[in-house]
């Protein structure tokens, strides 16, 4: 069979990864959080000025130029994609 995605493998990182997010949360301050969605909001905005001013950009290059890791860069474009959807 070729080469592709295992479903069984992604739905137990996907259960992990909310298992995670429920710790996170249950331990997190709520002060934090609104810290950290307003600095999301922040990073969103400056991806989205960067599209606009330079089109679209590949996760390497927005990682470079905003500092951030190759994953973070992902999610963000990800993230922009599903919004504008």
């Amino acid at each position: 069979m070729g080469e592709g995605v295992d479903p069984t493998q992604m739905c137990q990182s996907l259960v992990n990864k909310v298992a995670q997010s429920e710790q996170l949360m249950a331990i997190a301050d709520p002060d934090l959080l609104v810290l950290f969605e307003d600095w999301l909001e922040e990073l969103e905005a400056e991806v989205q000025a960067l599209l606009k001013a330079h089109g679209p950009l590949d996760e390497k290059t927005l990682a470079e130029k905003l500092g951030l890791s190759h994953r973070g860069a992902t999610f963000l474009l990800s993230k922009i994609q599903r919004e504008e959807n």
